[in-house]
């Protein structure tokens, strides 16, 4: 039986300022979701979004190393993203670097994780991100 690490990152971003119709289109955010795990080096194993009513949307791509999400609340410019990711093969902050050049914030905060080796210790980030006010 193959041995595998309990090794994970897991980045939580915070993106504030973003257009309403981007935050409100669940159906583009999925296929956004799907890319930015990709091009993290993820496998896609299924995908699932939701629109709410009278604005909102929540988006959960799992994937073979773990999962990447967002949820979105338009009416405030304000999206929550997640991206936790088992192994040292997939960089979530690939995923979540791709997510804020779609939803191009005015402003935003992450937290980036390390799981799965000890007690969860919070890292400094490898890529900076988008912490302005325009």
């Amino acid at each position: 039986m193959e041995e595998y690490s309990t090794f994970g990152r897991h980045v939580a971003m915070d993106a504030w300022g973003v257009d309403f119709d981007l935050l409100n289109d669940a159906s583009t955010l999925e296929k956004h979701m799907k890319d930015a795990a990709e091009k993290s080096g993820a496998t896609v194993l299924s995908s699932q979004a939701k629109a709410f009513d009278p604005q909102g949307a929540t988006v959960l791509v799992l994937l073979s190393e773990s999962h990447i999400s967002i949820h979105t609340y338009p009416e405030k410019g304000f999206a929550a993203l997640d991206c936790y990711t088992c192994g040292y093969d997939v960089d979530p902050m690939v995923a979540i670097q791709h997510m804020l050049d779609i939803l191009k914030p005015t402003q935003a905060f992450e937290k980036v994780m390390r799981r799965g080796d000890g007690p969860i210790e919070v890292v400094k980030p490898v890529k900076p991100s988008v912490k302005k006010v325009i």
